[in-house]
């Protein structure tokens, strides 16, 4: 007996001791990751600054779901942050020029052009830009077409032949399956219904699409022609003939300057600098060389809050990308009793989500103007829907001019998978109520006629409520508001016309406005919500924290179709009516 306690013991402290011994390792490891991570990088003289676009680009640095469990410590760099870093570079005696390497580019057209004007205006100082792209997208020429010289790898491949925009429909999928989508909505010009009632596009919807992708494309077009200089006819032309087959193509038509290999492209640097066969290229990635960029003035009192709002909004918490109602109102309230933050800056790049939730923020937005805070609103790729409702009640609001907004409309959807349980499957219900109502609704039967009615009154309620917010907000009336709302989408520079934004502009423009508002002659910003660093997303990851990880890994494998699973996501997690894009924005490029 002795012998085994023995034994026992011995096997329970060697346990214990490889414990101690893991975190021990883990603790060296993670700390030397983190403190590595985090140290800005020596600049040499006579720079490089290399930009590539491989990463998501978020509107708030790290504000995305991470990949996997690989030990990352670098930022994902969020797209004010990089901007921010091009304008130091600017000013930068070190860095002499830019390499842009857009073999691979994300983000809409709002994001696009944001950086597009962050390089326009590092030129004014004199610098060189280079960029060099195995192949090109309509969407990573947008950016490459500024450069001074751009490259294209000579067995590569262009693509400019216009926009399109492509919409999914679920219903035959459904129809075979034995479900039935229920669907309700206010505005005729709603589509985000159409998926689970049509299998093609209402004309108001095709109407709609039409216009903000030709108003898109119409901005593309004119950039491109006052970078390269030539002429946005024939541009058009080009892309109408589909001009560009090969890489010849694309240099006779001078789309680019030169085919030839990444190193070929380097070698443009070298000969920039001025620099000998033997000389070493010196050169900083964008992400090294923000942490080096010089951070807030804490000295300045006075602060304007920049928050954030980004991704689908969702009643809860949310996750990282997405907008919890209740995550956001915590964070308002807390900036509204704050009396160091003078004003707020609203950053939104949503299409929307539950209307409960909006309408939440909303009524946080609200208070904090009531607390004689000015709020202004800056839009980014995306601000429709429930991302225009938390948006309409700002004392000013900024778009770019390929921002999507609007989208002023409400849609709920019950699936009935009657057919499916009695016909396919063989499972059969049967119900004793009290009353009408009182089975509620369940995923086994039809709604009837009266469910319908009271479901439809909901929304229709919810859809007056939202123009009342948009009329209150924007100084219309609520009839002024019904001619521009029925769900209908609109660029930035539409919008403007119509009155639903004030002004084009970025976010830079939108804390000028905000400092004036609130008579801040200095200020200094405090930005929200508050996102992890890489190294505390893994050790949730490793603590049992698995949904940032698993959300990362399907993205990671999915690409191109992570889309359509969050399409299909959302509809299983669709509590309540929903304001909602009327579609899955996906423009060709």
């Amino acid at each position: 007996m002795g012998q085994f306690i023995k034994y026992v013991f011995a096997s329970c402290l060697g346990v214990l001791l490889a414990g101690f011994a893991l975190f021990g390792i883990m603790g060296a490891v993670i700390g030397g990751l983190a403190s590595s991570g985090n140290q800005a990088v020596k600049v040499s003289s006579n720079s490089i600054l290399e930009l590539d676009f491989s990463d998501p680009i978020p509107e708030k640095s790290n504000n995305v779901q991470r990949n996997d469990f690989a030990l990352e410590t670098d930022k994902v760099l969020g797209l004010h942050d990089m901007i921010k870093a091009v304008e130091a570079a600017k000013e930068d005696d070190k860095i002499k020029g830019i390499f842009l390497d857009l073999s691979s580019v994300s983000g809409g057209m709002g994001t696009k052009a944001s950086i597009r004007e962050a390089l326009i205006d590092f030129k004014e100082s004199g610098k060189f830009i280079i960029a060099y792209a195995k192949y090109y997208t309509q969407g990573s020429y947008y950016i490459a077409s500024v450069a001074d010289k751009v490259y294209l790898n000579p067995v590569g491949d262009m693509d400019f032949r216009g926009f399109a925009s492509e919409v999914t429909f679920f219903k035959n999928m459904l129809d075979k399956m034995g479900v039935k989508m229920q669907v309700f909505y206010a505005g005729k010009f709603k589509g985000a219904s159409e998926p689970y009632r049509r299998t093609d596009l209402s004309e108001e919807n095709r109407l709609q699409i039409r216009e903000y992708i030709s108003g898109l494309y119409d901005i593309f077009l004119t950039d491109i022609a006052e970078s390269r200089g030539i002429a946005k006819t024939e541009l058009s032309r080009i892309a109408d003939q589909m001009a560009i087959r090969s890489p010849e193509d694309a240099l006779q038509y001078k789309l680019v300057d030169a085919l030839g290999y990444y190193d070929e492209a380097v070698n443009e640097l070298r000969v920039r600098l001025d620099l000998e066969e033997d000389d070493k290229l010196k050169s900083v990635n964008i992400v090294d060389y923000e942490k080096g960029v010089k951070k807030t003035n804490y000295k300045i009192k006075d602060r304007i809050a920049v928050v954030y709002a980004e991704g689908g909004i969702n009643t809860g918490t949310g996750n990282a990308g997405t907008i919890g109602d209740e995550k956001y109102m915590k964070l308002l309230r807390k900036i509204r009793k704050d009396d160091k933050i003078k004003a707020v800056v609203l950053r939104v790049n949503s299409g929307g989500g539950s209307a409960l939730a909006s309408d939440n923020i909303w009524r946080e937005m609200t208070r904090i103007k009531e607390k004689g805070k000015p709020v202004v609103v800056s839009m980014g790729d995306v601000a429709a829907s429930g991302g225009y409702y938390i948006a309409c009640m700002a004392d000013k609001i900024y778009a770019e001019e390929g921002t999507i907004t609007g989208s002023i409309g409400v849609v709920g959807a019950i699936p009935s998978a009657q057919e499916l349980m009695n016909d396919k499957i063989g499972i059969t219900l049967d119900t004793v109520r009290t009353g009408k109502y009182s089975a509620g609704i369940s995923l086994g039967r039809d709604i009837s006629e009266d469910e319908r009615a009271v479901i439809q009154e909901g929304v229709s309620r919810v859809y007056q409520t939202f123009k009342q917010r948009v009329a209150d907000g924007r100084g219309m009336n609520v009839e002024q508001v019904e001619q521009i709302a029925q769900g209908r989408v609109y660029t930035g520079s539409r919008a403007l016309e119509l009155g639903l934004v004030d002004e084009i502009g970025g976010l830079g423009d939108a804390l000028e406005t905000a400092a004036e508002l609130a008579e801040l002659e200095e200020y200094r910003t405090k930005e929200y919500p508050f996102i992890k660093e890489p190294i505390q997303e893994l050790m949730d990851q490793l603590t049992g924290k698995k949904d940032a990880q698993i959300e990362g890994l399907l993205q990671k494998e999915l690409h191109d179709f992570y889309p359509y699973y969050q399409e299909i996501k959302n509809i299983k997690d669709f509590k309540g009516i929903q304001a909602r894009m009327p579609f899955v924005i996906k423009v060709t490029e």
